[in-house]
Formats: C-alpha cells, structure tokens, sequence
C-alpha cells in the first residue's frame, strides 16, 4: 500500500488514548495532557461513546476567560460534537477534514465507540504532498 494511501486504522493501531469523563476538570485534563505529551483528550461516558474533545485551544479559551481550571468541569469547556471519522477512511481525507474546519484534532469512532485520534503530526510526507497537491488544484479551479 502506497504511503499516501494510509487507512486511518493503521495510524491509530494500538494507539493510547488519553481520556476523562464529562465530570473531571480542565486542571486533571491539562495535567494528563501534559503527562502524557498529547494535546488532546477525549472526553467519554463509561460505554466509551465520545461525549466531546479537550483541547490546548479549548484550555487558553478557558483561561482568558478567568474560570479556575480546578473547578471547571469538562462537560463545560470541551468542544462537543466534534467532526470524528472512521478507522476504514483514508488518512489524507482526515487531514482536508481537519484543514477545512480548523483543528489539529480528530477522533476516531467505530460502532459508535471511540477508539483513537488523529492530530496533525500523525501525517507524513506522502500524505502532506498529496494534500498539498489536492489543494493546489483546488486553488486553480476556484
């Protein structure tokens, strides 16, 4: 299989994830982001059915807004609903997902559960030089 052509399932194969529930605060997110080096966590009920994404961004929102992160639950400072994809579509169809709406993040759900995500530095050249490509053309058409 070409490099360019990745599903999202390879990427995310035996992946760790990093996830709370609703009720746990922004401060043990930002605290199990920062242990683990992700810029992400996910926030789940007990099924593993996503409920929403914590971010970096979603944390300096918070902030500059004056909330006390030890006492903001998730539930009130993720992003909801978020766009997620599944583990059988291809990996540069993620990346113009995560362009054209303006994250770095991207869960990944199969029968309803999750069970990875996608960040931006999970792409690599092939994948990049075909996004590229795909946008250029774009560019010119428009």
């Amino acid at each position: 299989m070409n490099g360019h052509n990745r599903k999202i399932s390879t990427i995310v194969k035996d992946q760790y994830l990093v996830k709370l529930r609703p009720t746990d605060t922004v401060q043990a997110a930002c605290l199990r982001m920062c242990e683990q080096g992700v810029g992400a966590v996910l926030v789940t009920d007990s099924l593993r059915h996503l409920k929403g994404i914590f971010t970096g961004r979603d944390a300096v929102r918070l902030i500059s807004t004056g909330n006390n992160p030890a006492e903001t639950l998730l539930e009130d400072a993720m992003t909801r609903n978020p766009d997620t994809v599944a583990p059988d579509q291809q990996a540069v169809e993620a990346l113009h997902m995560m362009c054209d709406g303006g994250y770095r993040h991207l869960p990944v759900i199969e029968d309803g559960k999750v069970v990875g995500v996608l960040s931006r530095r999970d792409f690599k050249g092939l994948e990049l030089d075909k996004f590229e490509d795909r946008q250029s053309l774009w560019e010119r058409i428009c």
